[in-house]
């Protein structure tokens, strides 16, 4: 047997024993395409956070003890070592390649988990204004956008929806001949364009910041970003805006003001001086999603045109307010 074929083995076998400590449960609920998130309290309650209703108590518990196997389980997959001083796990199902952010005491009262499924299905602008989560005109404005080379921040709060409309712009993306740098710390992105190169974060290895700069030296025409969260974000504006636009990228805000804001902060903990105007400049133009299940919108869709006569940022309202859902 070859060292690849030992290797698929054992990825089996882990995909095979983790199945088996997650219990048939959480394997349906894994299995069903309208549930994208399944999270163990330290109650031991199971919720699931569906795409077109939202988070809900499934009624299942399960005792400390399992959270834990489960938890141990996967720490073995991905070689890591769980214990009271690093009571943390991130790693990626085998096989499947969910997202599982797993928590022991102390740092937790019992066992705690989440695992995020990654997408299946690629919605396009059109299914948005289809579903009402988007008027035609915001869908038309968005595919304007990437058609134009524009750069996109996408923006909201916890499962708004943030990566879902990313890779529907995503799609629009690989509708054309451009070479596309992809970077992201789980797999979670969705790109078919045909000059794909996608890089992924690794713990001890390589940082977003890493690989922004690795990014610049593949020849990208477009480096788009899973989520902006740290000082990567300079690195990033940099590239967007010397030479390498049309880049998409997700941030944790509430508004088209409140994104410019948070990329404020994540580029003040690389440098003390916040570099307002390249900001002004490079980001052309901001979605805001909100609300969860079937009240998951797009709440707000503005363009960036530079700075205003007080040097804050000057923003036009495009579009406001489509309630809707995606099935």
């Amino acid at each position: 047997m070859t060292i690849t074929s030992l290797q698929c083995a054992t990825l089996a076998r882990g995909a095979r024993m983790l199945k088996t400590a997650l219990g048939p449960d959480i394997a349906s609920f894994l299995e069903d395409p309208a549930v994208v998130e399944v999270m163990l309290n330290p109650d031991g309650r199971l919720w699931v956070d569906r795409l077109s209703s939202g988070l809900a108590d499934t009624g299942e518990r399960l005792s400390p003890a399992d959270g834990e196997r489960i938890v141990r389980l996967v720490a073995h997959h991905v070689g890591a070592e769980v214990h009271p001083g690093a009571p943390r796990v991130s790693a990626e199902l085998p096989g499947t390649g969910e997202r599982f952010e797993g928590l022991l005491p102390p740092i937790v009262a019992a066992p705690a988990f989440a695992i995020r499924k990654p997408a299946v299905a690629v919605f396009t602008l059109e299914d948005y204004a289809a579903a009402g989560i988007m008027d035609a005109r915001a869908a038309a404005s968005l595919r304007a956008a990437v058609s134009s080379r524009a750069n996109i921040l996408v923006a909201g709060g916890t499962s708004t929806g943030k990566t879902t409309l990313t890779n529907a712009l995503l799609a629009e993306v690989a509708k054309t001949t451009d070479r596309v740098v992809l970077i992201e710390d789980t797999r979670e992105l969705q790109c078919l364009a045909p000059n794909l190169v996608a890089l992924r974060t690794k713990d001890g290895v390589s940082t977003l910041s890493d690989l922004v700069r690795s990014s610049l030296r593949l020849r990208p025409d477009r480096i788009p970003i899973g989520e902006v969260r740290g000082p990567e974000a300079l690195d990033l504006l940099k590239a967007w805006g010397t030479g390498h636009p049309g880049g998409i990228g997700t941030i944790h805000a509430s508004s088209a003001i409140g994104a410019l804001r948070r990329l404020e902060q994540l580029i003040q903990e690389a440098v003390v001086t916040v570099p307002r105007a390249l900001i002004a400049e490079t980001i052309d133009f901001v979605a805001v999603l909100s609300g969860r299940g079937a009240a998951r919108r797009l709440s707000e869709l503005a363009r960036v045109d530079g700075l205003n006569a007080s040097g804050d940022y000057a923003i036009t309202p495009l579009s406001r307010t489509s309630k809707g859902s995606l099935s």
